[in-house]
Protein backbone atom coordinates (compact mmCIF):
# COMPACT_ATOMS: atom_id res chain seq x y z
CA UNK A 1 0.00 0.00 0.00
CA UNK A 2 1.21 3.55 -0.74
CA UNK A 3 2.21 5.69 2.24
CA UNK A 4 -0.55 7.82 3.75
CA UNK A 5 0.24 11.57 3.49
CA UNK A 6 -1.73 12.26 6.65
CA UNK A 7 0.35 9.74 8.57
CA UNK A 8 3.60 11.23 7.24
CA UNK A 9 2.54 14.69 8.37
CA UNK A 10 1.69 13.40 11.83
CA UNK A 11 5.14 11.85 12.16
CA UNK A 12 6.87 15.06 11.07
CA UNK A 13 4.68 17.10 13.39
CA UNK A 14 5.48 14.91 16.41
CA UNK A 15 9.19 14.87 15.59
CA UNK A 16 9.44 18.65 15.31
CA UNK A 17 7.30 19.28 18.38
CA UNK A 18 9.79 17.21 20.33
CA UNK A 19 13.01 18.48 18.72
CA UNK A 20 11.96 22.04 17.69
CA UNK A 21 14.15 21.99 14.55
CA UNK A 22 15.48 19.33 12.18
CA UNK A 23 17.38 18.85 8.94
CA UNK A 24 15.97 17.10 5.89
CA UNK A 25 18.09 14.02 6.63
CA UNK A 26 16.76 13.85 10.18
CA UNK A 27 13.18 14.08 8.92
CA UNK A 28 13.84 11.41 6.31
CA UNK A 29 15.10 9.13 9.04
CA UNK A 30 12.03 9.86 11.18
CA UNK A 31 9.75 9.00 8.25
CA UNK A 32 11.77 6.00 7.16
CA UNK A 33 12.10 7.31 3.63
CA UNK A 34 14.79 8.40 1.19
CA UNK A 35 12.46 10.72 -0.70
CA UNK A 36 13.18 14.44 -0.22
CA UNK A 37 9.86 15.39 -1.79
CA UNK A 38 8.02 13.20 0.72
CA UNK A 39 9.47 15.33 3.50
CA UNK A 40 8.66 18.62 1.73
CA UNK A 41 5.06 17.55 1.10
CA UNK A 42 4.62 16.79 4.79
CA UNK A 43 6.20 20.10 5.81
CA UNK A 44 4.01 22.03 3.38
CA UNK A 45 0.84 20.57 4.89
CA UNK A 46 1.96 21.67 8.34
CA UNK A 47 3.28 25.16 7.56
CA UNK A 48 7.04 25.40 7.98
CA UNK A 49 10.00 27.78 8.04
CA UNK A 50 13.54 27.12 6.86
CA UNK A 51 16.51 28.71 8.63
CA UNK A 52 18.23 31.73 7.12
CA UNK A 53 21.43 30.68 8.88
CA UNK A 54 23.34 27.45 8.19
CA UNK A 55 22.46 27.84 4.49
CA UNK A 56 18.82 27.01 5.09
CA UNK A 57 19.66 23.52 6.32
CA UNK A 58 17.18 23.41 9.20
CA UNK A 59 13.37 23.45 9.38
CA UNK A 60 10.77 24.20 12.00
CA UNK A 61 7.01 24.69 12.13
CA UNK A 62 5.37 28.11 12.22
CA UNK A 63 3.53 27.08 15.38
CA UNK A 64 6.86 26.32 17.09
CA UNK A 65 8.83 29.44 16.18
CA UNK A 66 8.42 32.25 18.73
CA UNK A 67 9.40 35.27 16.69
CA UNK A 68 10.47 38.45 18.46
CA UNK A 69 9.40 42.00 17.54
CA UNK A 70 11.85 41.96 14.63
CA UNK A 71 10.46 38.69 13.32
CA UNK A 72 13.47 36.58 14.38
CA UNK A 73 13.76 33.37 16.41
CA UNK A 74 16.63 31.02 17.18
CA UNK A 75 17.08 27.57 18.63
CA UNK A 76 20.52 26.18 19.40
CA UNK A 77 22.03 29.12 17.46
CA UNK A 78 20.06 28.28 14.33
CA UNK A 79 18.19 31.38 13.15
CA UNK A 80 14.77 31.67 11.53
CA UNK A 81 12.86 34.68 10.24
CA UNK A 82 9.21 35.46 9.73
CA UNK A 83 10.30 37.35 6.61
CA UNK A 84 11.93 34.38 4.86
CA UNK A 85 15.57 33.94 3.81
CA UNK A 86 18.46 36.26 4.70
CA UNK A 87 17.98 38.55 1.69
CA UNK A 88 14.27 39.04 2.42
CA UNK A 89 15.02 39.49 6.12
CA UNK A 90 17.72 42.09 5.47
CA UNK A 91 15.38 44.08 3.25
CA UNK A 92 12.57 44.09 5.81
CA UNK A 93 14.88 45.10 8.65
CA UNK A 94 16.48 47.92 6.65
CA UNK A 95 13.10 49.26 5.59
CA UNK A 96 11.78 49.17 9.17
CA UNK A 97 14.95 50.54 10.79
CA UNK A 98 15.07 53.86 12.60
CA UNK A 99 18.37 54.99 11.10
CA UNK A 100 19.47 52.38 8.56
CA UNK A 101 22.16 49.75 9.10
CA UNK A 102 25.83 49.27 8.42
CA UNK A 103 26.91 45.69 7.70
CA UNK A 104 28.31 45.41 11.24
CA UNK A 105 25.17 46.80 12.86
CA UNK A 106 22.87 44.42 10.99
CA UNK A 107 25.14 41.49 11.81
CA UNK A 108 24.55 42.10 15.53
CA UNK A 109 20.81 41.73 14.86
CA UNK A 110 20.71 38.73 12.50
CA UNK A 111 23.81 36.97 13.94
CA UNK A 112 25.20 36.08 10.52
CA UNK A 113 27.23 38.16 8.06
CA UNK A 114 24.67 40.03 5.88
CA UNK A 115 27.18 41.73 3.55
CA UNK A 116 26.36 39.71 0.44
CA UNK A 117 22.62 39.95 1.09
CA UNK A 118 22.84 43.75 1.41
CA UNK A 119 24.96 44.06 -1.73
CA UNK A 120 22.49 41.94 -3.65
CA UNK A 121 19.61 44.14 -2.53
CA UNK A 122 21.54 47.33 -3.31
CA UNK A 123 22.50 46.18 -6.80
CA UNK A 124 18.89 45.23 -7.46
CA UNK A 125 17.90 48.76 -6.27
CA UNK A 126 15.74 47.28 -3.53
CA UNK A 127 17.51 49.39 -0.88
CA UNK A 128 19.65 52.55 -0.93
CA UNK A 129 23.30 52.86 0.12
CA UNK A 130 25.09 56.00 1.26
CA UNK A 131 28.51 56.70 2.77
CA UNK A 132 28.36 58.11 6.29
CA UNK A 133 31.48 58.74 8.39
CA UNK A 134 33.62 56.59 6.07
CA UNK A 135 31.21 53.63 6.24
CA UNK A 136 28.42 52.53 3.97
CA UNK A 137 24.98 52.68 5.54
CA UNK A 138 22.00 50.94 3.96
CA UNK A 139 18.70 52.83 3.97
CA UNK A 140 15.17 52.38 2.70
CA UNK A 141 14.52 52.55 -1.03
CA UNK A 142 11.57 54.87 -0.28
CA UNK A 143 12.79 58.45 -0.42
CA UNK A 144 10.64 59.83 2.40
CA UNK A 145 11.59 56.95 4.72
CA UNK A 146 15.26 57.27 3.78
CA UNK A 147 15.22 60.99 4.57
CA UNK A 148 13.85 60.28 8.05
CA UNK A 149 16.38 57.50 8.63
CA UNK A 150 19.29 59.70 7.58
CA UNK A 151 18.15 62.53 9.85
CA UNK A 152 17.89 60.11 12.77
CA UNK A 153 21.40 58.76 12.11
CA UNK A 154 22.86 62.26 12.01
CA UNK A 155 21.17 63.15 15.29
CA UNK A 156 22.44 59.97 16.96
CA UNK A 157 25.94 60.67 15.66
CA UNK A 158 25.92 64.25 16.93
CA UNK A 159 24.61 63.23 20.35
CA UNK A 160 27.26 60.53 20.67
CA UNK A 161 30.03 62.97 19.80
CA UNK A 162 28.69 65.66 22.13
CA UNK A 163 28.61 63.13 24.96
CA UNK A 164 32.27 62.20 24.58
CA UNK A 165 33.51 65.01 26.82
CA UNK A 166 30.93 64.15 29.47
CA UNK A 167 32.16 60.55 29.53
CA UNK A 168 35.80 61.48 30.20
CA UNK A 169 37.15 60.48 33.59
CA UNK A 170 38.04 63.27 36.03
CA UNK A 171 41.73 62.45 35.58
CA UNK A 172 41.48 62.73 31.78
CA UNK A 173 39.50 65.95 32.02
CA UNK A 174 42.22 67.39 34.27
CA UNK A 175 44.89 66.27 31.78
CA UNK A 176 43.07 67.99 28.90
CA UNK A 177 42.76 71.21 30.91
CA UNK A 178 46.45 71.06 31.84
CA UNK A 179 47.47 70.50 28.23
CA UNK A 180 45.21 73.36 27.15
CA UNK A 181 46.78 75.70 29.71
CA UNK A 182 50.26 75.09 28.24
CA UNK A 183 49.21 76.34 24.80
CA UNK A 184 49.53 79.92 23.61
CA UNK A 185 46.52 82.00 22.65
CA UNK A 186 46.37 80.91 19.03
CA UNK A 187 46.99 77.23 19.81
CA UNK A 188 44.18 77.26 22.37
CA UNK A 189 41.78 78.71 19.85
CA UNK A 190 42.76 76.16 17.20
CA UNK A 191 42.62 73.27 19.66
CA UNK A 192 39.12 74.31 20.69
CA UNK A 193 38.11 74.56 17.04
CA UNK A 194 39.49 71.10 16.30
CA UNK A 195 37.56 69.53 19.18
CA UNK A 196 34.39 71.30 18.08
CA UNK A 197 34.78 70.02 14.52
CA UNK A 198 35.36 66.49 15.82
CA UNK A 199 32.18 66.59 17.91
CA UNK A 200 30.04 67.95 15.09
CA UNK A 201 26.69 69.64 15.59
CA UNK A 202 26.65 71.51 18.93
CA UNK A 203 30.42 71.24 19.25
CA UNK A 204 31.07 74.97 19.63
CA UNK A 205 28.89 75.31 22.73
CA UNK A 206 30.05 71.97 24.20
CA UNK A 207 33.74 72.86 23.92
CA UNK A 208 33.17 76.46 25.03
CA UNK A 209 31.53 75.26 28.23
CA UNK A 210 34.23 72.66 28.92
CA UNK A 211 37.18 75.04 28.34
CA UNK A 212 35.44 78.13 29.74
CA UNK A 213 35.66 79.98 26.44
CA UNK A 214 33.42 82.30 24.50
CA UNK A 215 31.51 80.24 21.93
CA UNK A 216 32.54 82.74 19.25
CA UNK A 217 36.21 82.06 20.03
CA UNK A 218 35.66 78.35 19.44
CA UNK A 219 33.88 79.05 16.16
CA UNK A 220 36.70 81.38 15.10
CA UNK A 221 39.29 78.71 15.84
CA UNK A 222 37.34 76.16 13.85
CA UNK A 223 37.09 78.47 10.84
CA UNK A 224 40.79 79.36 11.04
CA UNK A 225 41.85 75.73 11.31
CA UNK A 226 40.08 74.75 8.10
CA UNK A 227 40.75 77.94 6.17
CA UNK A 228 44.26 76.87 5.16
CA UNK A 229 45.57 80.36 5.92
CA UNK A 230 47.28 79.74 9.26
CA UNK A 231 50.70 81.35 9.79
CA UNK A 232 52.43 78.85 12.07
CA UNK A 233 55.17 81.38 12.91
CA UNK A 234 52.82 83.90 14.49
CA UNK A 235 50.46 83.70 17.43
CA UNK A 236 48.49 86.69 16.20
CA UNK A 237 47.89 87.96 12.69
CA UNK A 238 50.07 90.71 11.28
CA UNK A 239 49.13 93.99 12.89
CA UNK A 240 47.60 92.33 15.91
CA UNK A 241 48.61 92.89 19.50
CA UNK A 242 50.16 95.87 21.19
CA UNK A 243 51.99 98.51 19.16
CA UNK A 244 55.73 98.69 19.98
CA UNK A 245 56.72 101.76 21.97
CA UNK A 246 58.48 104.44 19.91
CA UNK A 247 61.87 105.38 21.23
CA UNK A 248 62.38 109.11 21.60
CA UNK A 249 65.77 110.61 20.80
CA UNK A 250 67.75 111.92 23.75
CA UNK A 251 68.11 115.59 24.02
Amino acid sequence: MPRQPFFDSQVVHMFLKENKIASIDELKHALGTTGTMTVYRSLSRLGYRSSYSHRGKFYTLEEIAQFDHQGLWSFHRVWFSRHGNLVETARELVEASESGFTVEELETVVHVNPKQALLRLYRAKCIHRQKFEDRFVYFSSERSVRKRQLLSRRQQHDQARAGEIGRLSDELKAAVILFYSLLDEKQRRLFAGLESQRIGHGGDSTVAKFLDLNVHTVAKGRRELFSGEIDAQRVRRTGGGRKPAEKKPRK
